[in-house]
């Protein structure tokens, strides 16, 4: 059962190409990611959304026993649902799964 098992967290975090890592430090938010609890795993990509991007996602899950994915880009309404796709085709429930929306409300 998803509510009993340790957590294992997998962080994403999206450049959203210039939108975001512009003015947003990618790499500084996944160091602290990194240290959070339960996180065993955070990376940064150029485009998250995009299929290579969705295959890392996926092949994180699988390679790091991944139980929860948080996935920091842009806005929810546009790309929420591409990531409820990715994480349930990884296996994962994909109410596991949460979005921060760091374009608008960070770096907009």
């Amino acid at each position: 059962m998803a509510g009993r098992e340790k957590a294992r967290i997998g962080v994403f975090v999206c450049h959203c190409g210039l939108n975001i890592a512009g003015v947003v430090d990618v790499e500084e938010i996944t160091e602290y990611a990194k240290k959070l609890p339960g996180v065993v795993y955070a990376t940064h990509y150029r485009y998250m959304c995009a299929d290579p991007g969705q295959k890392l996602i996926k092949d994180a899950i699988k390679e790091y026993k991944l139980n929860r994915v948080v996935v920091a880009a842009c806005s929810p309404r546009l790309h929420e649902p591409t990531f409820r796709r990715c994480v349930a085709e990884a296996g994962l429930n994909p109410y596991l799964f949460e979005m921060a929306n760091i374009r608008e409300h960070c770096s907009w």
